[in-house]
């Protein structure tokens, strides 16, 4: 699902790449500085968004073969030419006069095997002919831009799962380690096969969870719960500051993933970083919703929000708050907000949305979900989920998995079963795989978003029988996307942007999804570009943005300290008399599976 864009040409990404892997040592710091850096980049890549909600049924497969075989009838001149290239490229590699390589950043060749040794090189250039013969074919091809995306997408499925480096006899890290452990990896390797059979839906486990703990070692920030319904639980946390700023900020994470992604570990808290910036801090922590809750949709989400809003007011005494949503908590945020609008409320003030697409069409459009939305999709994928009452996040994770293969299934394929190491133990993908349930209206309503795109266009979704129309809303926005993010494209991001307004703040940051997130000031590279939102392009905003190296975590903290009003003393204690401590963070919610 990543996109290409003329932008990212404007606004390089400076990521590190490794072709091989290098152990950490206490003697070399910066090699261990180096590594974590690169695994935090490879770990951002592997989360979960509302992108998986139609799913992929074998009619789309058949779509995307019928898309395929119609290349020797619409472009015949073409692949007869391609036949030829073929053949003859394919004779230099036999002869060894080829001088086809792989991408510097393509992980799965770089064992200096596949260059030294005669087979290993001969069978490696063999699959990247095929592989970029067929898209060189599609891309040239008389075919629709829609057909051309669904024939290259199972292109792309197939030939990746047929590379060389994914089976045993083809991989010579795997050769290798049999010779070395004397087949003892070949062993391991067929017992982690048989506990994913049994345990993980027949997915390679991506993550060793064991050494991480919710409130021991993640999710660690201190806090109280000073209030609970059925929907969500919501977290004061405790200050560190002698004076705080009056007005608080009350975050409203995904549904899909548990709040505590921005709440991992202290040196990368962004909840800390608030707290200790003198914000008062309150977070919504979702229920983990069941077939019982089958009802709750936008609306029920956007009711608890304003729960949540009254709870934070009361406690601190302020007549409004700033607000944080994230994904798809910021399209819940968004509804809420229109209906604030619409009776005329004004108790938010300004608002930071990080990754998150409001224009509903243009996500579709850059995204490989966007190839198989049809009407006979969405119908599918709503009665599956009305039948059951919730989509279970393992369902997600599978789909999601598919629609990015290397990354997040071959990588771990080799991992697990060829080379029979355990997976990596990571605090991001432990997160990542401590998934949520959605209920099955909320579910459907994502759907209406991604069809009827409300945000964009007045009128077409209400809450409680009132119209929604963004352009009522008058806020202060921030708001934040990743240049590599192709769950959540950064230009549809901008486009949130633009909805509040061309003095809304947009933040550029040179990284991916979560990484964008998880960007504490001193992380080797990081830098950002930032502007306001006064150009309708976005490849124009990228030409005339300000780019400024670090972390993007400053500049945001005083954006909000200079509209958080005045400094009052900071509360003795959480809560307030009407609303007590009910237990210590992270709460109760959070750990429910």
């Amino acid at each position: 699902m990543t996109t290409k864009s003329s932008a990212a040409e404007t606004v390089t990404l400076n990521k590190t790449a490794s072709a091989s892997k290098r152990r950490r040592s206490a003697a070399d710091p910066m090699t261990v500085v180096n590594e974590l850096t690169e695994l935090i980049e490879r770990a951002s890549e592997n989360t979960l968004a509302p992108n998986p909600l139609i799913g992929l049924r074998p009619a789309d497969f058949a779509k995307a073969t019928q898309s395929l075989l119609k290349l020797a009838t619409v472009s015949p001149g073409a692949t007869v030419g391609s036949l030829a290239r073929y053949a003859k490229s394919l004779g230099q590699i036999v002869q060894g006069r080829s001088e086809l390589a792989p991408d510097p950043k393509d992980r799965r060749f770089a064992d200096p095997a596949w260059q030294g040794n005669f087979l290993y090189k001969r069978l490696m250039q063999n699959y990247l002919l095929t592989h970029n013969e067929f898209n060189s074919l599609i891309a040239d091809s008389r075919l629709g831009d829609r057909e051309k995306g669904q024939a290259q997408f199972l292109t792309a499925l197939v030939t990746d799962a047929l590379a060389p480096s994914n089976w045993l006899a083809g991989n010579p890290a795997a050769v290798r380690k049999i010779v070395d452990t004397g087949g003892g990896s070949v062993v391991s390797g067929l017992k982690n096969l048989v506990h994913d059979m049994r345990h993980n839906h027949m997915m390679p486990m991506q993550v060793d969870s064991t050494p991480f703990k919710i409130g021991e070692n993640m999710a660690t920030s201190p806090g109280q719960v000073v209030y609970r319904c059925e929907t969500f639980e919501l977290i004061q946390y405790t200050p560190t500051t002698p004076k705080v700023y009056q007005r608080p900020l009350v975050m409203v994470p995904p549904q899909v993933n548990k709040f505590y992604a921005v709440d991992l570990a202290p040196e990368k808290s962004l909840v800390k970083w608030a707290v200790d910036s003198g914000v008062q801090m309150f977070m919504v922590s979702w229920r983990n919703p069941t077939a019982e809750h089958r009802d709750w949709g936008v609306e029920h989400y956007a009711m608890a929000v304003d729960q949540a809003v009254d709870v934070a007011r009361r406690i601190t005494r302020s007549p409004d708050v700033n607000m944080w949503g994230s994904c798809s908590g910021g399209m819940t945020l968004a509804a809420y907000l229109g209906w604030l609008a619409a009776i005329g409320d004004r108790k938010v003030a300004n608002v930071s949305w990080a990754v998150c697409v409001l224009d509903g069409a243009r996500a579709m459009t850059d995204t490989t979900l966007g190839l198989f939305n049809a009407p006979a999709a969405v119908r599918a994928a709503r009665a599956r989920s009305r039948s059951k009452g919730v989509v279970e996040g393992s369902e997600m994770a599978s789909m999601f998995a598919w629609l990015r293969p290397n990354d997040l299934i071959w990588n771990y394929w080799v991992n697990n079963y060829l080379l029979g190491n355990k997976p990596p133990a990571f605090d991001i993908l432990a997160w990542n795989a401590d998934t949520t349930r959605l209920p099955a209206r909320f579910h459907s309503d994502l759907l209406d978003i991604m069809e009827k795109n409300p945000y964009v266009h007045p009128g077409a979704m209400t809450i409680r029988g009132v119209p929604i129309d963004l352009s009522k809303v008058d806020i202060g926005a921030y708001v934040i996307g990743g240049i590599t993010d192709h769950i959540t494209p950064w230009k549809s991001c901008y486009g949130t942007a633009r909805l509040f307004g061309e003095d809304s703040t947009f933040v550029l940051a040179n990284a991916g999804h979560l990484q964008s997130l998880i960007n504490p000031p001193g992380a080797p590279k990081a830098f950002f570009s930032t502007a306001p939102s006064r150009h309708a392009d976005p490849d124009e905003w990228a030409r005339t943005a300000v780019r400024q190296e670090g972390s993007w975590w400053p500049h945001w903290r005083a954006w909000m300290q200079k509209r958080s009003g005045t400094q009052v003393a900071a509360p003795a204690k959480s809560g307030s008399r009407f609303h007590r401590p009910l237990c210590s963070a992270p709460g109760e919610y959070v750990l429910e599976t």
